[in-house]
């Protein structure tokens, strides 16, 4: 009985740092909060969630989204953040304009650290999921929050408030971001006409490259949710902000090159590394 109790007690005391994800869940298990989760887990980071909205959705689209109320997302940040103290933040999906001020208070309140917003404006099945009257809070109160913002080329060019054609777009998209207070920024994908990606990354100052081949295949839903969410459980694991974005970028390349199709829609990631290649993306 004693030896059991010192294994018990040894096994409780195992430290493990903690990931917040504030977004709306995926009834579907590939997008949202269930993708954070499943890539905080690979990372071997507990994640906690506070709840935005909830969406009845499979692989084919969304029918409904139901909002939780701005005091009852306030009440699960003040639940989570003074007791499980997490090291970074991911926020994902935020529906509305209340529901973006609501966020912001709670990170302003809890002086929560590590910040990655990826600013969803729609499905990869093509539902929108931010209202566009929500562009100007999201801009004024969350931007200045943020130590990184991930939009896509469609999400850059909302955020920026111009038209993305090329390149030199791409960088003054970038600087415009950064000017209304984020620290920095990483826009995805590139041209999707071209065989390589192209996420380019703006620290304030300089700017970086990820260059990467393309892989065609139809099994991306959940790509924006699984790289900020990695980027986030690396910033809580202690890696500086661009080691951290590179090897998300690895990981995701690596959980779509093993991705699924779990109904008669869209596919979705392999968070988990195979076997035989475990912990390959560090």
């Amino acid at each position: 009985m004693r030896h059991s109790m010192k294994k018990g007690t040894a096994a409780r005391g195992r430290a493990r740092v903690t990931a917040l994800s504030i977004a709306s869940s995926d009834s579907a298990g590939g997008a949202g909060i269930q993708a954070d989760l499943l890539t905080f887990a690979a990372h071997r980071v507990h994640g906690a969630t506070v709840l935005v909205a909830a969406t009845a959705q499979n692989t084919r689209g969304i029918t409904a989204v139901e909002p939780l109320s701005p005091r009852f997302i306030a009440a699960q940040m003040n639940a989570v953040f003074p007791d499980l103290a997490p090291r970074a933040v991911k926020i994902g999906a935020l529906v509305d304009a209340a529901r973006v001020r609501a966020v912001a208070r709670g990170l302003r309140r809890h002086r929560a650290a590590g910040v990655v917003l990826d600013p969803v404006l729609t499905a990869t099945t093509g539902r929108r999921l931010l209202h566009p009257g929500a562009l100007r809070d999201l801009r004024r109160e969350l931007l200045p929050l943020c130590d990184l913002v991930t939009p896509n080329r469609r999400e850059a060019a909302a955020l920026a408030g111009i038209p993305i054609r090329g390149d030199s777009d791409r960088r003054l998209a970038a600087g415009l971001i950064a000017d209304q207070g984020a620290r920095a920024v990483l826009i995805t994908g590139g041209d999707g006409r071209t065989t390589e990606t192209r996420d380019l990354f703006f620290d304030g100052r300089f700017f970086t490259e990820f260059v990467g081949p393309r892989i065609r295949t139809r099994a991306v839903h959940g790509t924006g949710c699984t790289l900020s969410s990695a980027i986030t459980a690396n910033l809580a694991l202690g890696l500086p902000l661009e080691d951290a974005i590179a090897r998300a970028i690895r990981y995701v390349r690596e959980a779509i090159s093993r991705g699924f199709f779990p109904g008669r829609g869209w596919g979705v990631l392999e968070h988990f590394p195979l076997p035989h290649r475990r912990g390959s993306f560090t």
